[in-house]
């Protein structure tokens, strides 16, 4: 090590905006009136950083801090610490922060809790408490509103990270950083500090491993003080369970009986006591509060004490059958030198059986073991490989990269480093360049051609993926053309089991139909994507399921690309596959895009990015913003739609995902166009869709071109508008998209004179009748009212904008029903809200959550019947019940009763009022 620091002596707080503005609103309330708030997380997520900012941020009077002394006991008692800070005060306002609030005696807790709730009313005094996360709050503050610090999501951890480094970090030193800091900022720090400028920079290797002992010890170490030493072996063998066990929490009952063979037969069994503060029980399994210290009571254990526990929970697992977690706590406990081959060659095999019930994240884990038992050579990748995979198919990609490259040192034959480069490409196309994933899937096919033809052909077609989300239409056309050894591949496929040759047979079919889609060739296509999507109808495995909603997809077929993107997403859940999840969401996302469904959309990609992120594909995640850009555009939420549109277009410009940046930027430009600003909308759409370098996607740039049309002929730009229009006039002839050809009738209607455009109107409207898709609809009959008024034909032109508010309240498009509202006033119409009263101040998935909730369906039922969790659920109600100003369930029931018996009622008026 050298004296040089690779750690920035100023860092921004980062992920902490929540946070920060509830102890922001406790602070501007100190000038009226008094207030309370408890700031509770994990060792080092930023307990007192948050109170050194608060204490810099407060500017109306002084800041008192209070620590715990050793004579805090005899001082802090009675009413003495309310007395103390109401004198302090003096009248004037004042913020009292006391960090680890949870140090302090039992008696100096009460008075400190008793004293934060009543310096309320005029006192005008604030007291900000922090207590440790990794325990449970202490009962004497347990009546105080709580702010909670979570760990930073990857995002966040790496602008951090970039803060802390200047962005010097080297892309594979920084992989590993985050991975070992698990979004908790003080140890982030503190592993940055351990490295020297050049381990840094990529220069050196840094010191196996990152996260060691003492750097976790500096970071939690504070929270194993004082503790017995049956109290040390509680946590000892909770945290050497979690090691094998398929989440954070183990089974008690298994954790007691190994601390029992854990002791001397002569020794007495510890007398029952409560459980020590890093430990919660619930339903009978044992959890630490938070993973730091779990690791940390790991790292920092005696090894002889450690292989002991391992040992201890490896004969009660045995003798319970459970053959898995209990080899890989047999081989944890070992004492001699690797390789031990014998014990690996039983791991490896019991991880490969798949009637032995186990997690992908559990088969990872053996793998790896296994591989680190066994000698260099072609088994040891072959195991390392596996690890990967399994990694991979439980959402840890910062997990498969390091056994990738463990991987990558071992002598191995060209069928185990093709499979090393399959999984490799996968990684980096859900979580890296796409220019980086094609080169290895390319690579892996040519490795994997001899021995295994099969999964040449799914990495070559995963290489025309990685093209194809580059925007690379040569090199999609190149990478999915024929190979000189394809008839003999085929044969060899239809030789194959059942199971293989039906994937494999998809695989081919779904490569020949979109060669034959992207070289303009419809007739050649239809046929084999057509199998593709049919092979669904029997297929139950995910990746089938995926590969045939993405066929559908091709072929304009939204209604199968929902049926195999919603049985993809059901498949993975059951399989636990954390990976294929996000990936599921995101067909079913397009295809309720395509289809004009923007709610649905938005309630997919919602829980398509939560999903996204935390399976670590960045890629994946930023398709789900596009999404989530594009269904907010129609919407009243152009904040939303700046703040999806920048994260999108960084993941993309990183990462060379030009599907998403044309998506993104149409997003954008919908939103302007919706809010009025044609010339914005024109120059920003102009770039996407007009002949030049800077042309969008060649698959996606099309579908703005009706956008671009009508802000174009707004914006008083006609002419620019020829140059696409044939080329659009093409796409809407080719039938893969089910709208086209009603857009392309608006388009001309846009563009006619007078005599023609009455219509070409009514010809578009016939179109979308056929094609279904309210939103689409609902901008054509706004267009054609919009024209009918200028016309002076104020009768028809009340009818169709009539038409288009219905339309637009019914997909949530509040920006573009706004619209319509203000053709109708314009022509002394009274227009309806919609139906829905006082829920017009929800959100689309807020009204869709508030309406189920009333008819009496659970919290649990309502996320089953919108594909979403029970904690998104939970967060829209909440903020349902915030806006409507309603505190029960009963009485939201009651108000949107009461709103939709409104709405029908003024229906029912105006359409009595219509001749």
């Amino acid at each position: 090590m050298t004296g040089e620091t690779t750690v920035r002596t100023a860092v921004r707080i980062h992920g902490r905006s929540a946070q920060q503005q509830a102890v922001r609103a406790l602070l501007d309330g100190l000038g009226t009136h008094g207030g309370h708030l408890v700031v509770t997380g994990e060792p080092g997520l930023g307990r007192t950083t948050l109170l050194q900012w608060a204490a810099r941020s407060f500017r109306a009077g002084p800041v008192l801090h209070l620590g715990p002394g050793p004579d805090r006991g005899a001082r802090a008692t009675g009413e003495e610490p309310l007395d103390t800070l109401r004198a302090a005060a003096g009248g004037a306002p004042l913020l009292v922060c006391v960090d680890d609030a949870h140090l302090w005696d039992a008696p100096a807790r009460t008075a400190l809790g008793r004293a934060a709730e009543h310096l309320g009313g005029t006192a005008r005094v604030g007291v900000l408490l922090s207590v440790a996360g990794h325990r449970a709050v202490d009962p004497e503050y347990a009546h105080l509103p709580v702010v909670r610090l979570d760990p930073l999501t990857p995002p966040q951890a790496e602008a951090l990270l970039d803060d802390a480094t200047d962005g010097a970090a080297d892309p594979a030193v920084r992989e590993q950083l985050l991975a070992e800091a698990e979004g908790n900022p003080a140890l982030l720090l503190a592993l940055v500090r351990r490295l020297t400028p050049a381990e840094l920079r990529g220069h050196r290797p840094p010191p196996r491993p990152l996260a060691d002992a003492a750097a976790l010890t500096e970071v939690a170490g504070e929270a194993l003080t004082g503790l017995s030493a049956d109290a040390h072996d509680l946590l000892l063998t909770v945290a050497a369970a979690v090691r094998a066990a398929d989440g954070p929490d183990v089974d008690a009952s298994l954790v007691l009986d190994a601390v029992r063979h854990l002791r001397p037969a002569s020794t007495p069994a510890p007398s029952p006591g409560p459980l020590p503060a890093p430990l919660a029980l619930a339903d009978d399994r044992l959890r630490f509060h938070g993973p730091l210290v779990r690791r940390t009571v790991h790292a920092t254990a005696a090894p002889d004490r450690r292989r002991a526990a391992h040992r201890a929970l490896a004969d009660v697992l045995e003798a319970g059958g459970r053959r898995l977690p209990g080899l890989l706590h047999r081989s944890w406990s070992l004492t001699g030198p690797s390789p031990a081959p014998s014990l690996a060659d039983r791991l490896a095999a019991v991880a490969a059986d798949a009637a032995v019930p186990a997690s992908y994240r559990l088969r990872a884990t053996a793998y790896a073991r296994a591989a680190e038992l066994t000698a260099d050579g072609p088994a040891r990748a072959e195991r390392y490989t596996a690890a990967a995979e399994q990694a991979l198919l439980a959402g840890h990609p910062d997990r498969a990269r390091p056994l990738l490259a463990a991987a990558r040192g071992c002598a191995a034959p060209a069928g185990v480093r093709g499979r090393a480069e399959l999984v490799r490409g996968l990684t980096e196309l859900r979580d890296g360049p796409v220019g980086d994933a094609h080169q290895s899937l390319l690579l892996a096919a040519s490795l994997l051609a001899e021995d295994a033809p099969a999964d040449a052909a799914s990495a070559a077609l995963a290489a025309a993926d990685a093209a194809w989300a580059a925007g690379d239409l040569p090199l999609c056309l190149a990478t999915l053309a024929p190979e000189p050894r394809a008839k003999t591949r085929a044969a060899a496929h239809a030789e194959a089991p059942p199971p293989s040759a039906h994937a494999a047979g998809a695989v081919r079919d779904h490569r020949v139909g979109m060669r034959a889609l992207l070289e303009g060739r419809l007739d050649r296509a239809v046929v084999p994507l057509g199998q593709v999507v049919e092979r669904a109808r029997t297929d139950d495995r995910p990746e089938g399921l995926l590969r045939s909603a993405a066929a559908a997809l091709l072929l304009g077929d939204v209604d199968a690309a929902r049926r195999a993107g919603a049985r993809a997403l059901a498949a993975a859940r059951q399989l636990g596959s954390d990976a294929l999840v996000p990936q599921a969401l995101e067909y079913l996302a397009y295809a309720e895009l395509r289809a004009g469904r923007h709610p649905q959309a938005r309630t997919h990609a919602e829980e398509g990015l939560r999903t996204a992120l935390r399976a670590g594909q960045r890629n994946t995640a930023a398709h789900h913003r596009a999404v989530l850009a594009l269904a907010a555009s129609i919407e009243e939420e152009p904040d939303v739609v700046a703040r999806h549109v920048t994260a999108a277009l960084a993941t993309a410009r990183r990462h060379g995902l030009a599907q998403v940046a044309t998506l993104a930027e149409w997003a954008a430009a919908r939103a302007d166009l919706g809010r009025g600003r044609p010339f914005d909308a024109a120059d920003r759409l102009g770039l996407l869709v007009l002949p030049g370098p800077g042309r969008g996607h060649f698959a996606v740039w099309r579908l703005a071109v009706p956008c671009f049309v009508e802000a174009a002929v707004l914006a008083g730009r006609h002419e620019d508008t020829r140059a696409v229009l044939t080329d659009f006039a093409g796409w809407a002839a080719f039938g893969a998209d089910p709208q086209a050809a009603a857009q392309l009738a608006r388009c001309h209607a846009l563009l006619a004179p007078p005599d023609r455009a009455d219509d070409l109107y009514r010809r578009a409207l016939a179109r979308h009748d056929e094609a279904g898709g309210d939103f689409e609809r609902a901008r054509t009959a706004l267009l054609y009212g919009k024209w009918l008024r200028r016309r002076r034909r104020p009768r028809e032109a009340r009818g169709r904008l009539g038409s288009a508010l219905a339309g637009f309240d019914r997909c949530g498009a509040g920006v573009w029903a706004a619209q319509a509202r203000g053709e109708l006033r314009a022509l002394g119409a009274a227009p309806h809200g919609g139906g829905t009263g006082a829920l017009s101040r929800l959100t689309p998935q807020q009204l869709r959550i508030a309406r189920q909730v009333a008819e009496g369906a659970t919290n649990r039922e309502v996320a089953l019947t919108l594909a979403v969790s029970t904690r998104t659920v939970d967060y829209h109600l909440r903020k349902a019940f915030a806006a409507l100003g309603v505190r029960s369930r009963l009485e939201l029931a009651r108000m949107v009763e009461h709103a939709e018996q409104g709405g029908q009622a003024g229906r029912t008026e105006k359409t009595g009022a219509q001749p």
